[in-house]
């Protein structure tokens, strides 16, 4: 079972949450908006991302594997494994590279509050 409900607590392996492409990649959404907790949690297999921007949604990346680059407003710096990255909406941003990423996102609903701009 892919789902555990424990009182107001909540279990996902994601071995069992089947992935779909967006903005970043693959996203394996760990804790959704629909399970109303206070942050998303999102598993993201990261291949070149497009450039983009959230209005209402601040980000935390956790690199869990790999290496590459963010472009943070036009800056760049250089992402490998266990880098921690916040990044505060309207920031533009994109990772570049091939890497697995644990993505944290206050509050929930960056799903529907993703802006490409590439």
């Amino acid at each position: 079972m892919a789902t555990t409900m424990i009182g107001k607590c909540l279990r996902r392996d994601p071995a069992e949450v089947v992935p779909w492409a967006e903005t970043c990649g693959q996203i394996r959404p760990l804790i959704e908006e629909r399970d109303g907790a206070a942050v998303e949690v999102h598993q993201v297999e990261i291949h070149d991302a497009k450039l983009h921007y959230h209005a209402k949604t601040d980000e935390v990346y956790y690199v869990i594997d790999g290496a590459g680059t963010m472009v943070l407003d036009g800056e760049q710096i250089e992402l490998h494994k266990g880098v921690v990255v916040y990044v505060p909406r309207g920031v533009k941003h994109k990772a570049v590279g091939k890497m697995t990423v644990l993505l944290v996102c206050i509050p929930p609903g960056v799903l529907n509050d993703v802006h490409e701009l590439e």
